[in-house]
C-alpha cells in the first residue's frame, strides 16, 4: 500500500475558537510550515465557496494558492444545513433546492481538483420521535427519501469524478450502527458505487460503543468502532482520524478529543482502516468544535507521523 497523506480539516479554525482564523491563506501558510500533505476545505462560513469564488478564473487561482503551499486538497466539506424545512429539505418528495445547491458544488470542487465531497442527513437524531414535520413523514420514509437523494447526488457527483461520504455522527439522524450500514446500503444498491460512508473515528466510537443519542433502546456493538468498521468495510469513501473520550459537546455531538487523551487504540484501529478499502490514502484529522485548535495541531501531525511510520510506509 502507498504511504498515507495528512490533511486536516479548516473548519477547526473556525468554530469554538477564540480568534477564528477566518484567512483561508494563513491557514495554508501555517500548515505548509508543520509539514501537512494536504487541507480538507470547509466550504462555509468566510472561507472559500463558489460565493467567494463564484468563477472558473476564481477556482483555477484557488487552486494554485493550494499547491503553491505543497498542499493537496483531500476533499471539501459543504453547507446544505440549511435544507432541513419543508419546501427545501433534503426530505422532501423532490427535494430540488438541496440537489441544485449540491450541483453547484459539485462544479465548485471539480474545479479545485477535489475528488471527495461530504453530506450528511441534516436534521437532528430525535427529528422523526420529536418533531411534528418528521412524525409527519415517519423514521422509514425518511430513510427512503434521504437515500432518493443521495441516489441523484451521487450521480452528479459522479459526473464530477466526485466521490461523496456520508459522515454519520450522534448529533443527525440514523446514528445506530444498524442504520448507518442500511442507508449506504440503500444508496450503493442504486449503482452508486462512488457513496460511501466517512469514516470518522472519535463518531464511530460514539455511535458504535457509546450508544450516544441512539434514540429508543441503545444499539451497541460488542466490538465497538473496530466492528462497525468491519461493517462498513467496502463502503467507505473517506476517512478522519481524532481520539475520543465518549463523552458529547455542547453542540450534542462527539467531542474530538487531541490523539492520546481519548480512548481510541489507533495501533488496532490504523491497520483495520488501511484494510477497509477505502479509494484513497487520506488521513484528515477532524479537531471539528475543540478549543483552540491551532495549539493541537502539530501535536495532531507528530502523532499521525508515527502511525504512518509504524503501519504506512511506502
Amino acid at each position: 500500500m502507498a504511504k498515507a497523506r495528512i490533511s486536516i480539516g479548516t473548519w477547526a479554525y473556525l468554530f469554538n475558537q477564540d480568534v477564528p482564523t477566518n484567512d483561508f491563506h494563513q491557514i495554508l501558510h501555517k500548515l505548509q510550515d508543520l509539514g501537512y500533505d494536504g487541507v480538507e476545505l470547509g466550504s462555509f462560513g468566510p472561507h472559500p465557496s463558489p460565493a467567494t469564488h463564484p468563477t472558473r478564473a476564481d477556482r483555477q487561482k484557488l487552486k494554485k494558492t493550494i499547491a503553491d503551499h505543497g498542499l493537496a486538497l483531500s476533499g471539501i466539506a459543504v453547507d446544505l444545513w440549511a435544507f432541513k424545512t419543508p419546501g427545501v429539505s433534503i426530505l422532501d418528495e423532490i427535494p430540488a433546492a438541496y440537489l441544485t445547491a449540491f450541483l453547484g458544488w459539485c462544479a465548485f470542487a471539480s474545479d479545485l481538483d477535489a475528488k471527495t465531497i461530504r453530506v450528511d442527513t441534516v436534521v437532528g437524531p430525535d427529528f422523526f420521535g420529536k418533531d411534528p414535520e418528521g412524525q409527519k413523514i415517519g423514521a422509514e420514509k425518511g430513510m427512503d427519501r434521504l437515500a432518493a437523494a443521495w441516489d441523484k447526488a451521487s450521480k452528479m457527483a459522479a459526473d464530477y469524478g466526485l466521490n461523496v461520504c456520508w459522515e454519520f455522527e450522534p448529533g443527525f439522524a440514523f446514528n445506530k450502527p444498524s442504520e448507518i450500514v442500511r442507508l449506504v446500503d440503500l444508496v450503493r444498491a442504486k449503482g452508486n458505487n462512488n457513496f460511501g460512508v466517512l469514516y470518522d473515528t472519535c463518531h464511530a466510537h460514539m455511535c458504535a460503543t457509546v450508544g450516544a443519542n441512539h434514540v429508543g433502546q441503545k444499539e451497541l456493538l460488542p466490538g465497538g468502532e473496530l466492528e462497525l468498521l468491519e461493517k462498513l468495510k467496502g463502503k467507505i469513501t473517506h476517512v478522519h482520524v481524532i481520539d475520543s473520550d465518549g463523552s458529547l459537546n455542547e453542540h450534542n455531538t462527539s467531542t474530538h478529543n487531541p490523539f492520546g487523551t481519548g480512548k481510541l487504540d489507533f495501533d488496532k484501529l490504523t491497520p483495520a482502516i488501511r484494510a477497509a478499502g477505502v479509494p484513497h490514502d487520506w488521513w484528515t484529522v477532524d479537531l471539528c468544535f475543540w478549543p483552540n485548535a491551532w495549539e493541537v495541531t502539530a501535536q495532531s501531525k507528530k502523532f499521525l507521523d508515527k502511525l504512518r511510520e509504524k503501519y504506512a510506509a511506502a
